[in-house]
């Protein structure tokens, strides 16, 4: 298995972790459109990186199942959430979260990281192509 993508998932952790370091409240609080704002946008990178430990330690277990889940549904559940966060701990969480995936990705096992991509990506363990998308969209607003 290429592991290439942990050095691009620590070059996005690390740019989220000096975003997050340097955003004021009023900047958490900034909309993104559609009713999102920057803290909400963490909230739901921390969601999806912390699904992805799960969906691992069930890998490691041997107990995944395949899951429909609609992806909307999910986003709009998340966002639904993440207006209950406050601003500065969702800000916390999606640094953590981030962390806390790409460690598990060092060392989870390469006969199980083959084993998500044969069963289509239940998760993404390029989480930087996901970071990179709202990150760029964070610093467009708040520019």
């Amino acid at each position: 298995m290429d592991r290439s993508f942990l050095v691009k998932n620590a070059r996005e952790r690390e740019r989220l972790a000096a975003l997050v370091s340097r955003l004021s409240d009023a900047d958490l609080a900034r909309p993104l459109g559609h009713d999102w704002t920057v803290a909400a946008a963490l909230v739901h990178l921390a969601f999806w990186d912390l699904r992805a430990v799960r969906l691992m330690e069930q890998y490691e277990k041997g107990s995944v199942t395949p899951s429909a889940a609609d992806i909307d549904v999910i986003n709009d559940t998340v966002h639904a959430l993440a207006r209950a966060i406050p601003p500065r701990a969702a800000a916390r969480l999606a640094v953590d979260a981030a962390e806390r995936v790409d460690r598990r990705l060092e060392t989870f096992p390469d006969r199980l990281l083959d084993a998500v991509v044969a069963a289509d990506r239940p998760f993404n363990p390029e989480r930087h192509l996901h970071r990179a998308e709202h990150l760029d969209e964070i610093e467009r607003a708040l520019r």
